[in-house]
């Protein structure tokens, strides 16, 4: 499929012809089914994610070659190229109105939507908690026993199709009003408190000992994170610019809560 996904993307007039529509509709198919996703975990051999590009091109030719069409549910009415998923039921996943998960998304069994959004090209694996009013942009990957917080907002990207989607690895806990954005990484077991920002250019500082270590777009595993601050010269003088920093480690003995509670409470900050 990738090669006939790649000569529709240089040839788009090509769509007009119905076996091109076929093809591009059974790969969100399999996208809404959990039978291919947008980036490939690494191997138990170990190694990096791998962004399928091609399948970020069929989802972008998917909204060209999709008319636009009314769809009512309840009350509601909706405009749009893309349906909405009806499945939940079938799939085991439990969704609280009025939560929306767009066709060509992923919600593993288990999976709990509360008023919330999932785009298309997410992935959202097994027992993670989409909390209210959080937001799962196109294209993330949010692993197992994930918990996001209300109000938490994880960025989507479709273009440039090689761009690296916005990753949470399994059992990560991601605090309320949380933004992670620009494919940043959030690694296993990783804890962000209350309103942390993290993009793929955040300074991500790591205070635990006495050097401070800094990464950029990724937060490694079982760290601890809250918001901070930095000083950062400018033409008009010194100024503060926000950073995320690593104050402490999640231990394996407990449990997120009380892992989360006990990092926090011991540097005199709430979540």
């Amino acid at each position: 499929m990738t090669q006939e996904i790649e000569h529709l993307w240089a040839n788009r007039e090509l769509l007009a012809n119905p076996e091109s529509t076929q093809l591009i509709q059974g790969i969100i198919k399999k996208l809404d089914r959990g039978e291919l996703r947008v980036a490939t975990p690494p191997g138990e051999e170990g190694g990096s994610w791998t962004v399928n590009e091609w399948i970020k091109k069929a989802i972008l030719l998917y909204f060209v070659s999709q008319q636009m069409r009314t769809e009512e549910v309840g009350i509601f009415t909706f405009n749009d190229k893309i349906p909405l998923k009806t499945n939940f039921a079938e799939a085991k996943v439990r969704a609280v109105p009025p939560a929306v998960a767009r066709y060509g998304s992923y919600q593993a069994p288990g999976v709990i939507l509360m008023p919330s959004y999932v785009n298309i090209g997410a992935y959202v694996d097994e027992r993670t908690m989409v909390d209210t009013w959080a937001t799962v942009g196109s294209c993330a990957q949010i692993g197992k026993d994930v918990h996001l917080s209300g109000g938490v907002g994880i960025g989507g990207v479709l273009e440039p199709p090689q761009a690296a989607p916005v990753i949470i690895e399994d059992g990560a806990f991601i605090g309320s009003r949380c933004i992670v954005v620009e494919g940043a990484h959030i690694g296993k077991r990783a804890v962000l408190g209350a309103g942390v920002t993290i993009t793929g250019s955040t300074k991500i500082i790591d205070v635990t000992s006495a050097n401070a270590v800094e990464y950029k777009g990724h937060v490694p595993a079982n760290s601890v994170v809250i918001p901070g601050s930095y000083a950062k010269q400018f033409p008009a003088g010194e100024f503060h610019v926000p950073c995320a920093i690593i104050i402490g480690q999640r231990k394996t003995s407990t449990d997120l809560k009380t892992s989360l509670n006990d990092a926090l409470r011991e540097n005199n900050v709430s979540v």
